[in-house]
Protein backbone atom coordinates (compact mmCIF):
# COMPACT_ATOMS: atom_id res chain seq x y z
CA UNK A 1 0.00 0.00 0.00
CA UNK A 2 1.07 3.54 -0.58
CA UNK A 3 3.18 4.41 2.66
CA UNK A 4 3.28 8.52 2.02
CA UNK A 5 -0.83 9.03 1.98
CA UNK A 6 -1.45 6.64 4.62
CA UNK A 7 0.64 8.15 6.74
CA UNK A 8 -0.66 12.11 5.65
CA UNK A 9 -4.07 10.48 5.82
CA UNK A 10 -3.71 8.87 9.28
CA UNK A 11 -2.34 12.01 10.38
CA UNK A 12 -5.37 14.24 9.50
CA UNK A 13 -8.09 11.62 10.23
CA UNK A 14 -10.23 13.43 13.37
CA UNK A 15 -13.74 11.48 14.42
CA UNK A 16 -15.61 14.58 13.00
CA UNK A 17 -14.80 13.69 9.66
CA UNK A 18 -15.69 10.59 9.86
CA UNK A 19 -19.08 11.69 11.30
CA UNK A 20 -19.18 13.94 7.86
CA UNK A 21 -18.88 10.79 5.70
CA UNK A 22 -21.12 8.69 7.51
CA UNK A 23 -23.83 11.54 7.51
CA UNK A 24 -23.21 11.93 3.58
CA UNK A 25 -23.46 8.62 2.89
CA UNK A 26 -26.41 8.25 5.35
CA UNK A 27 -28.65 11.62 4.01
CA UNK A 28 -27.88 11.56 0.45
CA UNK A 29 -30.47 9.05 -0.40
CA UNK A 30 -33.69 8.02 0.79
CA UNK A 31 -32.57 4.65 2.74
CA UNK A 32 -29.43 4.99 4.74
CA UNK A 33 -26.78 2.48 4.90
CA UNK A 34 -27.65 -0.09 7.23
CA UNK A 35 -23.71 -1.77 7.50
CA UNK A 36 -20.42 0.05 9.23
CA UNK A 37 -18.81 2.43 6.59
CA UNK A 38 -14.85 2.02 7.31
CA UNK A 39 -12.93 5.19 9.04
CA UNK A 40 -10.66 5.11 5.62
CA UNK A 41 -10.37 3.79 2.13
CA UNK A 42 -7.42 1.92 1.03
CA UNK A 43 -4.47 3.81 -0.97
CA UNK A 44 -2.58 1.26 -3.62
CA UNK A 45 0.78 1.11 -5.11
CA UNK A 46 0.67 1.25 -8.74
CA UNK A 47 2.34 -2.00 -8.50
CA UNK A 48 -0.15 -3.50 -6.39
CA UNK A 49 -3.20 -2.15 -8.93
CA UNK A 50 -1.25 -3.47 -12.05
CA UNK A 51 -0.94 -7.12 -10.28
CA UNK A 52 -4.57 -7.03 -8.76
CA UNK A 53 -6.08 -5.88 -11.74
CA UNK A 54 -4.38 -8.52 -14.05
CA UNK A 55 -5.26 -11.11 -11.92
CA UNK A 56 -8.76 -10.41 -11.77
CA UNK A 57 -8.69 -10.54 -15.89
CA UNK A 58 -6.72 -13.46 -15.97
CA UNK A 59 -9.56 -15.21 -13.98
CA UNK A 60 -12.74 -13.67 -16.02
CA UNK A 61 -10.18 -15.10 -19.36
CA UNK A 62 -10.67 -18.24 -17.82
CA UNK A 63 -14.36 -18.13 -17.09
CA UNK A 64 -14.91 -17.63 -20.87
CA UNK A 65 -13.06 -20.90 -22.77
CA UNK A 66 -14.86 -24.00 -23.79
CA UNK A 67 -13.29 -26.09 -20.96
CA UNK A 68 -15.27 -23.74 -18.60
CA UNK A 69 -18.46 -23.64 -20.51
CA UNK A 70 -18.34 -27.74 -19.70
CA UNK A 71 -17.30 -26.87 -16.27
CA UNK A 72 -20.41 -24.97 -15.26
CA UNK A 73 -23.16 -26.94 -17.26
CA UNK A 74 -23.45 -28.51 -14.52
CA UNK A 75 -23.73 -26.25 -12.26
CA UNK A 76 -27.72 -24.87 -12.31
CA UNK A 77 -29.52 -27.37 -9.66
CA UNK A 78 -31.80 -29.38 -10.57
CA UNK A 79 -35.30 -27.48 -10.79
CA UNK A 80 -34.07 -23.51 -10.78
CA UNK A 81 -32.89 -23.21 -14.80
CA UNK A 82 -34.30 -20.33 -15.94
CA UNK A 83 -34.93 -19.96 -19.73
CA UNK A 84 -33.68 -17.50 -21.91
CA UNK A 85 -30.53 -17.78 -20.72
CA UNK A 86 -28.10 -14.77 -22.20
CA UNK A 87 -25.05 -15.21 -24.28
CA UNK A 88 -22.80 -14.31 -20.82
CA UNK A 89 -23.11 -12.64 -17.72
CA UNK A 90 -23.75 -8.65 -17.85
CA UNK A 91 -21.90 -8.63 -14.17
CA UNK A 92 -18.73 -10.49 -12.73
CA UNK A 93 -16.90 -9.89 -9.28
CA UNK A 94 -14.08 -11.29 -8.05
CA UNK A 95 -13.12 -10.69 -4.80
CA UNK A 96 -9.62 -11.30 -3.61
CA UNK A 97 -7.97 -11.31 0.03
CA UNK A 98 -5.08 -8.95 0.42
CA UNK A 99 -2.15 -11.32 2.12
CA UNK A 100 1.55 -11.31 2.42
CA UNK A 101 4.26 -13.02 1.12
CA UNK A 102 7.65 -12.29 1.81
CA UNK A 103 7.77 -8.50 2.17
CA UNK A 104 5.09 -7.86 -0.43
CA UNK A 105 1.34 -7.74 -0.40
CA UNK A 106 -0.43 -10.01 -2.89
CA UNK A 107 -3.86 -10.51 -3.90
CA UNK A 108 -5.32 -14.36 -3.31
CA UNK A 109 -8.75 -15.32 -4.83
CA UNK A 110 -11.44 -15.78 -2.77
CA UNK A 111 -14.51 -16.42 -4.51
CA UNK A 112 -16.60 -14.80 -7.95
CA UNK A 113 -19.55 -14.18 -8.90
CA UNK A 114 -21.57 -13.26 -12.29
CA UNK A 115 -23.91 -11.08 -9.74
CA UNK A 116 -24.40 -7.52 -9.37
CA UNK A 117 -22.79 -6.31 -6.50
CA UNK A 118 -22.97 -2.38 -5.05
CA UNK A 119 -22.54 -0.48 -8.55
CA UNK A 120 -24.72 2.28 -7.35
CA UNK A 121 -23.45 2.92 -4.02
CA UNK A 122 -19.80 2.86 -5.08
CA UNK A 123 -20.11 5.52 -6.59
CA UNK A 124 -21.69 7.73 -3.84
CA UNK A 125 -19.80 6.30 -1.22
CA UNK A 126 -16.40 7.52 -3.76
CA UNK A 127 -17.95 11.32 -3.70
CA UNK A 128 -19.19 11.14 0.55
CA UNK A 129 -15.05 10.01 1.03
CA UNK A 130 -14.15 12.96 -1.26
CA UNK A 131 -16.54 15.55 0.56
CA UNK A 132 -15.48 14.31 4.20
CA UNK A 133 -11.38 14.18 3.13
CA UNK A 134 -10.82 16.69 0.51
CA UNK A 135 -6.81 16.53 1.39
CA UNK A 136 -7.24 13.06 -0.63
CA UNK A 137 -5.60 14.19 -4.32
CA UNK A 138 -7.92 14.51 -6.81
CA UNK A 139 -5.84 12.05 -9.39
CA UNK A 140 -6.77 9.10 -6.67
CA UNK A 141 -9.63 7.40 -8.30
CA UNK A 142 -11.59 4.23 -7.67
CA UNK A 143 -12.04 3.01 -11.52
CA UNK A 144 -9.84 1.36 -14.25
CA UNK A 145 -8.57 2.05 -17.39
CA UNK A 146 -9.14 6.09 -16.83
CA UNK A 147 -12.60 5.66 -16.97
CA UNK A 148 -14.56 9.00 -15.74
CA UNK A 149 -17.81 9.06 -13.50
CA UNK A 150 -19.92 9.98 -16.77
CA UNK A 151 -18.30 7.26 -18.40
CA UNK A 152 -18.89 4.60 -16.01
CA UNK A 153 -22.66 5.41 -15.64
CA UNK A 154 -22.96 4.90 -19.64
CA UNK A 155 -21.33 1.41 -18.92
CA UNK A 156 -24.46 0.77 -16.52
CA UNK A 157 -27.17 2.56 -18.47
CA UNK A 158 -26.24 0.39 -21.33
CA UNK A 159 -26.08 -2.91 -19.60
CA UNK A 160 -29.05 -2.35 -17.53
CA UNK A 161 -31.09 0.00 -19.49
CA UNK A 162 -30.06 -0.54 -22.98
CA UNK A 163 -32.58 0.65 -25.28
CA UNK A 164 -35.62 0.56 -23.11
CA UNK A 165 -36.85 3.73 -20.98
CA UNK A 166 -35.82 3.52 -17.56
CA UNK A 167 -39.75 2.77 -16.30
CA UNK A 168 -39.96 -0.59 -18.06
CA UNK A 169 -37.08 -1.33 -15.93
CA UNK A 170 -37.37 -3.31 -12.60
CA UNK A 171 -34.46 -3.53 -10.33
CA UNK A 172 -35.96 -6.95 -8.41
CA UNK A 173 -35.33 -7.96 -5.16
CA UNK A 174 -37.07 -9.49 -2.37
CA UNK A 175 -38.34 -6.43 0.32
CA UNK A 176 -35.70 -3.85 -1.17
CA UNK A 177 -36.93 -1.89 1.91
CA UNK A 178 -35.73 -3.92 4.04
CA UNK A 179 -32.07 -5.52 2.40
CA UNK A 180 -29.00 -4.73 3.73
CA UNK A 181 -28.15 -3.19 0.63
CA UNK A 182 -30.99 -0.82 -0.32
CA UNK A 183 -28.93 1.73 -0.15
CA UNK A 184 -27.41 0.41 -3.30
CA UNK A 185 -31.03 0.11 -4.82
CA UNK A 186 -31.58 3.90 -3.47
CA UNK A 187 -28.25 5.00 -5.39
CA UNK A 188 -28.93 3.23 -8.87
CA UNK A 189 -32.81 4.75 -8.41
CA UNK A 190 -31.50 7.93 -8.43
CA UNK A 191 -28.57 7.47 -11.06
CA UNK A 192 -30.47 5.32 -13.72
CA UNK A 193 -34.42 5.83 -12.43
CA UNK A 194 -35.03 2.36 -12.00
CA UNK A 195 -37.48 1.76 -9.10
CA UNK A 196 -36.57 -0.99 -6.91
CA UNK A 197 -39.36 -3.27 -6.82
CA UNK A 198 -40.63 -6.54 -4.67
CA UNK A 199 -41.08 -10.17 -5.91
CA UNK A 200 -44.31 -9.97 -4.66
CA UNK A 201 -45.58 -6.53 -6.10
CA UNK A 202 -45.08 -8.07 -10.02
CA UNK A 203 -48.13 -9.06 -12.24
CA UNK A 204 -48.30 -11.57 -14.79
CA UNK A 205 -50.37 -11.73 -17.91
CA UNK A 206 -49.72 -14.71 -20.30
CA UNK A 207 -46.11 -14.27 -20.83
CA UNK A 208 -45.56 -10.44 -19.92
CA UNK A 209 -44.56 -8.85 -16.14
CA UNK A 210 -46.17 -5.91 -14.90
CA UNK A 211 -45.71 -3.31 -12.35
CA UNK A 212 -47.34 -0.27 -10.51
CA UNK A 213 -45.52 3.04 -10.87
CA UNK A 214 -47.21 6.09 -9.73
CA UNK A 215 -50.53 4.60 -9.77
CA UNK A 216 -49.82 3.25 -13.42
CA UNK A 217 -49.25 -0.31 -14.54
CA UNK A 218 -46.16 -0.22 -16.28
CA UNK A 219 -44.87 -3.15 -18.74
CA UNK A 220 -41.94 -4.79 -17.32
CA UNK A 221 -39.24 -5.44 -20.65
CA UNK A 222 -35.83 -5.78 -18.51
CA UNK A 223 -35.18 -7.03 -15.07
CA UNK A 224 -32.25 -5.60 -13.36
CA UNK A 225 -32.31 -8.96 -10.93
CA UNK A 226 -30.63 -8.77 -7.24
CA UNK A 227 -33.22 -11.44 -6.33
CA UNK A 228 -30.39 -14.43 -4.64
CA UNK A 229 -31.71 -18.02 -5.20
CA UNK A 230 -30.71 -18.94 -1.52
CA UNK A 231 -32.70 -16.19 -0.20
CA UNK A 232 -35.62 -16.47 -2.17
CA UNK A 233 -35.73 -20.61 -1.45
CA UNK A 234 -35.68 -19.92 2.57
CA UNK A 235 -38.90 -17.16 1.48
CA UNK A 236 -41.65 -20.18 1.27
CA UNK A 237 -43.99 -17.35 2.56
CA UNK A 238 -43.61 -15.19 -0.52
CA UNK A 239 -47.27 -15.52 -2.45
CA UNK A 240 -44.96 -15.15 -5.94
CA UNK A 241 -47.19 -14.25 -8.50
CA UNK A 242 -45.31 -15.75 -11.43
CA UNK A 243 -41.51 -17.90 -11.13
CA UNK A 244 -38.49 -17.62 -12.85
CA UNK A 245 -38.75 -20.75 -14.43
CA UNK A 246 -41.49 -19.43 -16.32
CA UNK A 247 -40.96 -18.85 -20.03
CA UNK A 248 -41.35 -14.92 -19.91
CA UNK A 249 -41.06 -12.22 -22.69
CA UNK A 250 -38.85 -9.96 -20.82
CA UNK A 251 -34.74 -9.63 -20.61
CA UNK A 252 -33.16 -10.75 -17.45
CA UNK A 253 -29.99 -8.40 -16.90
CA UNK A 254 -28.15 -10.01 -15.13
CA UNK A 255 -29.47 -13.83 -15.84
CA UNK A 256 -30.01 -16.47 -13.00
CA UNK A 257 -28.26 -18.98 -14.44
CA UNK A 258 -25.25 -17.11 -14.25
CA UNK A 259 -25.75 -16.98 -10.97
CA UNK A 260 -24.41 -20.19 -10.63
CA UNK A 261 -22.48 -20.83 -13.59
CA UNK A 262 -19.38 -18.59 -11.89
CA UNK A 263 -19.92 -18.66 -8.44
CA UNK A 264 -18.05 -20.92 -5.52
CA UNK A 265 -18.36 -23.75 -8.03
CA UNK A 266 -16.21 -22.38 -10.47
CA UNK A 267 -13.65 -22.42 -7.89
CA UNK A 268 -11.85 -26.13 -8.43
CA UNK A 269 -11.52 -25.00 -12.22
CA UNK A 270 -9.54 -21.62 -11.39
CA UNK A 271 -5.71 -22.35 -11.61
CA UNK A 272 -3.85 -18.72 -11.46
CA UNK A 273 -1.07 -17.68 -9.52
CA UNK A 274 -3.47 -16.24 -7.61
CA UNK A 275 -6.25 -18.84 -6.43
CA UNK A 276 -5.34 -21.42 -3.54
CA UNK A 277 -6.57 -25.21 -4.71
CA UNK A 278 -9.73 -25.84 -4.09
CA UNK A 279 -12.22 -29.12 -4.16
CA UNK A 280 -16.17 -30.15 -3.86
CA UNK A 281 -16.14 -32.10 -0.56
CA UNK A 282 -16.46 -35.39 -2.44
CA UNK A 283 -13.42 -35.04 -4.48
CA UNK A 284 -11.01 -34.04 -1.46
CA UNK A 285 -7.70 -35.74 -2.13
CA UNK A 286 -6.78 -38.18 0.85
CA UNK A 287 -3.56 -36.73 0.48
CA UNK A 288 -4.59 -33.20 1.71
CA UNK A 289 -4.90 -32.16 5.47
CA UNK A 290 -8.57 -30.82 5.93
CA UNK A 291 -6.99 -28.67 8.94
CA UNK A 292 -5.80 -26.15 5.74
CA UNK A 293 -9.04 -25.53 4.47
CA UNK A 294 -12.41 -23.93 4.88
CA UNK A 295 -15.67 -25.06 4.03
CA UNK A 296 -18.08 -23.48 1.93
CA UNK A 297 -21.71 -23.72 0.57
CA UNK A 298 -21.74 -23.19 -3.01
CA UNK A 299 -24.59 -20.73 -3.29
CA UNK A 300 -25.31 -19.03 0.44
CA UNK A 301 -24.34 -15.29 0.68
CA UNK A 302 -22.64 -12.78 3.13
CA UNK A 303 -20.76 -15.95 4.46
CA UNK A 304 -23.68 -18.34 5.72
CA UNK A 305 -22.74 -21.35 6.56
CA UNK A 306 -19.29 -20.99 5.81
CA UNK A 307 -17.21 -23.79 8.45
CA UNK A 308 -13.74 -22.15 9.42
CA UNK A 309 -12.40 -25.53 11.17
CA UNK A 310 -13.89 -28.42 8.97
CA UNK A 311 -13.31 -32.20 9.47
CA UNK A 312 -13.69 -35.56 8.04
CA UNK A 313 -16.60 -36.16 9.94
CA UNK A 314 -18.12 -32.90 9.10
CA UNK A 315 -17.40 -33.67 5.34
CA UNK A 316 -18.72 -37.00 5.49
CA UNK A 317 -21.85 -35.87 7.66
CA UNK A 318 -22.99 -33.43 4.26
CA UNK A 319 -26.48 -34.35 2.71
CA UNK A 320 -25.93 -33.17 -0.68
CA UNK A 321 -21.53 -32.64 -0.69
CA UNK A 322 -20.86 -31.68 -3.79
CA UNK A 323 -23.04 -28.87 -3.08
CA UNK A 324 -20.13 -27.88 -0.67
CA UNK A 325 -16.32 -26.91 -1.46
CA UNK A 326 -13.14 -27.25 0.09
CA UNK A 327 -10.93 -24.18 -0.21
CA UNK A 328 -7.35 -23.64 0.80
CA UNK A 329 -7.42 -20.66 3.70
CA UNK A 330 -5.26 -18.21 3.27
CA UNK A 331 -3.74 -15.55 5.64
CA UNK A 332 -5.37 -12.18 5.44
CA UNK A 333 -2.44 -9.47 5.95
CA UNK A 334 -2.79 -6.92 8.60
CA UNK A 335 -1.35 -4.10 6.30
CA UNK A 336 -3.92 -0.95 7.53
CA UNK A 337 -2.32 1.06 10.49
CA UNK A 338 -5.19 2.76 12.23
CA UNK A 339 -4.93 5.75 14.70
CA UNK A 340 -5.11 3.61 17.80
CA UNK A 341 -2.26 1.90 16.97
CA UNK A 342 -4.44 -1.49 15.24
CA UNK A 343 -3.78 -2.61 11.86
CA UNK A 344 -6.48 -3.47 9.38
CA UNK A 345 -7.35 -6.76 6.98
CA UNK A 346 -9.28 -6.04 3.93
CA UNK A 347 -10.07 -7.98 0.43
CA UNK A 348 -10.92 -6.26 -2.57
CA UNK A 349 -13.68 -6.96 -4.66
CA UNK A 350 -13.04 -6.39 -8.32
CA UNK A 351 -16.35 -5.06 -10.41
CA UNK A 352 -16.91 -5.40 -14.14
CA UNK A 353 -20.04 -5.04 -16.09
CA UNK A 354 -20.47 -6.73 -19.87
CA UNK A 355 -23.19 -5.09 -22.02
CA UNK A 356 -25.19 -7.10 -24.49
CA UNK A 357 -23.97 -6.14 -27.57
CA UNK A 358 -20.05 -5.66 -26.52
CA UNK A 359 -17.25 -8.24 -27.33
CA UNK A 360 -15.92 -8.03 -23.55
CA UNK A 361 -16.34 -7.46 -20.00
CA UNK A 362 -15.21 -4.10 -18.78
CA UNK A 363 -13.64 -3.66 -15.17
CA UNK A 364 -14.90 -0.80 -13.71
CA UNK A 365 -14.60 -0.21 -10.22
CA UNK A 366 -14.07 -1.80 -6.56
CA UNK A 367 -15.22 -2.07 -3.29
CA UNK A 368 -13.49 -3.38 -0.33
CA UNK A 369 -14.17 -4.61 2.84
CA UNK A 370 -11.96 -4.41 6.33
CA UNK A 371 -11.89 -6.06 9.18
CA UNK A 372 -10.15 -6.80 12.51
CA UNK A 373 -11.26 -10.34 12.95
CA UNK A 374 -10.94 -14.09 11.13
CA UNK A 375 -14.14 -13.48 9.07
CA UNK A 376 -15.13 -10.33 6.59
CA UNK A 377 -18.12 -9.87 7.42
CA UNK A 378 -19.24 -7.05 8.86
CA UNK A 379 -21.40 -9.40 11.34
CA UNK A 380 -18.56 -10.31 12.35
CA UNK A 381 -16.63 -7.13 13.14
CA UNK A 382 -19.33 -5.29 15.54
CA UNK A 383 -17.82 -3.17 17.97
CA UNK A 384 -14.45 -2.48 16.08
CA UNK A 385 -13.68 0.50 14.29
CA UNK A 386 -11.31 1.07 10.80
CA UNK A 387 -13.91 -1.97 9.92
CA UNK A 388 -16.56 -2.45 7.54
CA UNK A 389 -17.54 -1.19 3.84
CA UNK A 390 -15.07 0.94 2.16
CA UNK A 391 -13.20 1.25 -1.31
CA UNK A 392 -9.61 1.14 -2.79
CA UNK A 393 -8.04 4.22 -4.61
CA UNK A 394 -5.05 4.22 -6.96
CA UNK A 395 -3.44 6.99 -8.16
CA UNK A 396 -4.79 7.95 -11.87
Amino acid sequence: MDPQLRAQFNDGFTPEKYAGLVRCVNETEKWPADFRISETPIFLTRDFTDEVTGAANAIVALTRTPEFARHAALAVPNGLDVPNESAHPNFLVVDFAICEEGNRLVPRLIELQAFPSLFGFQLLLLSCIRKAYPAIPRNWTSSFGGIKDEAYLGLLRRTIIADSAPENIVLLEIEPEKQKTRIDFAATETLLGICPVCVTKIKKRGRQLFYDRDGREVRIERIYNRVIFDELTQRPDLNLPFRFQDDLDVTWVGHPNWYFRISKHSLPFLKTEHTSPAFFADEFPVSEKIDNYVLKPLYSFAGHGVEMEPTREKTAALKNPHEWILQRKVDYAAFVPTVDGQKSKAEIRMMFVWPESDRDPTLVNNLVRMSQSKMMGVDFNIDKTWVGASIALHEG
